[in-house]
This record gives C-alpha cells, sequence and structure tokens, in this order.
C-alpha cells in the first residue's frame, strides 16, 4: 500500500477553528431549484444546487448531549485542504429519510433520538450479533480524517470526521472467505423519520461495497464531525465515509452490516440504474446524464456558500490510494 499523500493541497491552507466559530450563524437563503430524484436535478446540463436552506446547526447529539468527542487523536490520512465550516456541514445535507430539500434535515431532525441505538452484524462470519453502539466504538480509538466529500450533484465539501476504521470494525465479527460484499441498511422507522412516509426511494435505504472496497484502509464509520457527536442531520449516530466516492453511498444511521457472497441491492442504484451505479466512484469522465461531472461547487470556508467551480478529480482525489482496487475494469461501464 502506497503512503497516503496529498499533492495538491498546502498545509498551510486549513482553518482555524476559532474562524469557523466566529462566522455568521444564519446564512441567507439558498437558491430554490426544483426537485426530482436526488433533491436538485433538473433538465440543465449543470446540476443545481438544490432547495434553499438555511444554515441553522442543530446542538450536537451523543453521549455527553451535546459535548464534544474526547481523545481524539489525528490521522495521517487526512488533507490538509481548508475545510468547509461547521454552519454549513450541519445545514446544508441530503438525508432523504428527513426530507428531499437541502434544509429539511436540519429542521425535521432536531427530535430524533439517537441513543440508545444497536447494530446487527450478521451473514458470512463466524461471530454474529448485535452490539449496542457504545460497545462497538469502545475498542477502538477515535481518529479524525478530513476527507473531501464529492456529491453527485457537483457540489463539494471538506469534513473533519471523527470515527473508526471500517475494516477495524468488520474484522472482529470474523468475516469468511465466503464475504465477496458488505450490504449496510439504514434504520425504517416512518415516525421518526418523515421523509420514509414518501415513495422517494425504497426504504430502508440501503449500500454496499465489495469487500476488499470495505477493508481498505480510507473507508471509515464515522460518529462524529468537528470534534463533537454527530447531529442527526449528518446521520447521527452512525454513518459510512468513502471519500473516493460520491457522498449517497455514505449511508446514515446505519442499524445492519451483513456479509454477503451476492453483490446486494442499493437504493439509488435500484431507483435510477442508468444514472446512479453500484460503485459509484467519482469520476469526471463520465457524467451523469443530466450534467457534467468534470468540475464541482466546493463549499468552502469562507463567506461564500460557494466558491468558484474546481476541476473533480479522478476517486475525488484519491486515485493514488485507490485505483487498484480496480484494475482491468471498464469504470465507464462500472459506474
Amino acid at each position: 500500500m502506497k503512503p497516503i499523500r496529498d499533492p495538491i493541497i498546502l498545509p498551510s491552507e486549513i482553518t482555524d477553528e476559532r474562524d469557523f466559530r466566529g462566522r455568521r450563524s444564519l446564512l441567507a437563503a439558498l437558491a430554490a431549484s426544483p426537485l426530482l430524484l436526488t433533491g436538485c436535478q433538473s433538465a440543465s446540463s449543470e446540476a443545481p444546487v438544490g432547495a434553499g436552506a438555511t444554515a441553522k446547526a442543530a446542538p450536537p447529539v451523543g453521549p455527553a448531549a451535546g459535548g464534544a468527542i474526547p481523545g481524539i487523536k489525528t490521522s495521517a490520512l487526512s488533507t490538509s485542504e481548508p475545510k468547509t465550516s461547521w454552519s454549513d456541514v450541519t445545514s446544508y445535507n441530503n438525508y432523504y429519510e428527513f426530507g428531499t430539500g437541502k434544509g429539511d434535515p436540519v429542521e425535521r431532525a432536531q427530535s430524533f433520538q439517537a441513543r440508545p441505538w444497536s447494530v446487527t452484524v450478521d451473514g458470512e462470519c463466524e461471530a454474529p450479533g448485535t452490539i449496542d453502539l457504545e460497545d462497538l466504538i469502545k475498542p477502538h480509538a477515535i481518529e479524525e480524517r478530513i476527507y473531501r466529500m464529492r456529491c453527485v450533484e457537483a457540489w463539494s465539501m471538506v469534513v473533519p470526521w471523527n470515527g473508526i476504521a471500517l475494516a477495524d470494525v468488520l474484522q472482529r465479527f470474523k468475516p469468511t472467505s465466503r464475504a465477496k460484499y458488505v450490504r449496510f441498511v439504514g434504520l425504517e422507522d416512518k415516525e421518526r423519520m418523515p421523509g420514509q412516509r414518501y415513495p422517494v426511494l425504497d426504504w430502508p435505504y440501503q449500500e454496499g461495497l465489495r469487500m476488499d472496497e470495505a477493508m481498505h484502509p480510507l473507508a471509515f464509520l464515522a460518529v462524529g464531525v468537528y470534534s463533537r457527536w454527530l447531529p442527526n442531520q449528518n446521520g447521527a449516530p452512525l454513518r459510512l465515509v468513502v471519500p473516493w466516492k460520491y457522498g449517497f453511498k455514505g449511508i446514515k444511521g446505519i442499524v445492519r452490516i451483513e456479509f454477503t457472497n451476492r453483490k446486494p441491492a442499493t437504493s439509488w442504484n435500484d431507483s435510477a440504474p442508468d444514472e446512479y451505479g453500484f460503485y459509484a466512484n467519482v469520476n469526471p469522465a463520465v457524467d451523469h446524464p443530466r450534467w457534467s461531472q468534470a468540475s464541482e461547487r466546493r463549499i468552502a470556508a469562507d463567506r461564500n456558500l460557494f466558491n468558484a467551480r474546481i476541476p473533480t478529480l479522478p476517486f475525488n482525489g484519491y486515485a493514488e490510494q485507490v485505483a487498484s482496487l480496480y484494475t482491468g475494469m471498464d469504470l465507464a461501464t462500472y459506474f
């Protein structure tokens, strides 16, 4: 495995925590646009940015009821690119379980109770079981990883996630040689998640990775952001982060992890297979049917929600680390 390096970013470009905490607490409403399947699609050749959202960061949710996560260690697997602000990270969200607008999750998820929480791990493994979230986390040191996050809608963020390596968790359940894929299932609860009352997707939300993808050092289970327990609108209390793939692969509110020998169904691929692939690797050479993926709008650490467009990088800039996973595959076909 080659060392993790970020050749395009200067270490001096990181945003100080005091700066992001001092920025305005409310943003002007974002420009509204019609909502179709992904929450911001139109017939334009460029992906619009979605429904309006007023930045209103929710109180973080977690064991300390709004407190910081103690004992976080830094990780070499981080970019030094300027971070997207706490306000934007926690107010501009796709989480269709709470609605299709960017502002719906922060508005509608406030009463959601993310504790207690348990995760069932089963399938092709020697040690299946249901485990409380705290026991799932306890054996691992929580670390900070600052990752790029590229949405299929052609906007992007740089997010300081807090969590644990997915491979470290999976190995505890002793997957067998028959485990070729890992399936993830999100919570289905129409009372607590009002967006599930509408057939936008076939609920519950499902995602999947090939086993070698899941075991890759960059694959991550996030329990926090900005050194605080995940807010509800960001997928509390447990979400998947796979930084070389489009953001819809990052399933939120995980309640089940299954080892399987068959490629699992995934929600967006099932909904629109010509638009959203199973692999969903960031690829500027393969356009979405309704817009280009060659560039993106970065939500960045300045006074503007969107910076100018920047080029999209293959595998979201992580090609050196992950391209070998797909040797011999036609990435325009297996998209």
